[in-house]
């Protein structure tokens, strides 16, 4: 509660050092947003809701919080997104596993022979039972799911494409790549790295602005009232 508190005191002074302030409509038209999407159609209800005054005051701490975040981080997600976007590159990937190497390339002669398919050769060598029924079919994973010697294997394939044996604890590996999904700043992903950096620079300035002493100096007041 301390900590929401200095927050808040945080932003509304750096807010108002910026000239960023929020309108009683714009307060009105989150409300009745909200109220839609929880299907609150009773129109008493409505001038209810929007007759509570500590609720309105929350969507405006929201409403600010929001309009500070976009102020300070204007140019910063895009750089932020572009490096770190091969990390969240996504891959659909197909794989069997079998005991030995040996087998592992005896599987993989036949499939270039085409004497049987990949998928085939999964639903009857593949040690795992739910990749068997699935005909070797992994998921959809991220590039930080895999480990890195093996992301910058299955990264650097082709689609469609035989990756030779891999040997790890659980035994041998033969994968193929179906699609590679690269990542995309979409206005989820943008609002996700806003919220990020947002809370960051909070805890930040919260760091910077108090000392522990006068933490639990506010978190006493707090606790008395």
């Amino acid at each position: 509660m301390c900590q929401k508190i200095l927050s808040q005191i945080i932003i509304n002074k750096t807010a108002q050092e910026r000239g960023i302030t929020v309108t009683p409509e714009e307060v009105d038209i989150k409300a009745i947003r909200l109220r839609d999407e929880q299907r609150r159609e009773n129109l008493a209800n409505t001038q209810a809701w929007l007759a509570v005054e500590d609720w309105k005051a929350g969507i405006r701490d929201c409403l600010l919080a929001q309009k500070l975040a976009e102020s300070l981080f204007p140019t910063k997600i895009e750089n932020f997104f572009d490096q770190n976007r091969p990390h969240s590159d996504q891959v659909i990937l197909y794989q069997i596993i079998v005991p030995y190497e040996r087998v592992a390339h005896d599987i993989l002669y036949k499939i270039e022979e085409e004497e049987i398919s990949f998928y085939e050769a999964a639903h009857f060598y593949d040690i795992d039972e739910r990749r068997r029924y699935h005909c070797g079919y992994k998921g959809k994973l991220y590039r930080w799911h895999l480990k890195p010697d093996k992301a910058a294997v299955v990264f650097s394939a082709n689609t469609g494409e035989l990756i030779d044996p891999m040997t790890t604890k659980q035994g041998s590996h033969i994968l193929i790549v179906e699609e590679f999904i690269p990542d995309q700043l979409t206005p989820q992903r943008y609002q996700g790295i806003l919220n990020q950096m947002f809370k960051e620079w909070i805890e930040n300035q919260v760091d910077r602005t108090c000392s522990l002493t006068e933490k639990i100096k506010y978190a006493v007041l707090i606790l008395r009232h």
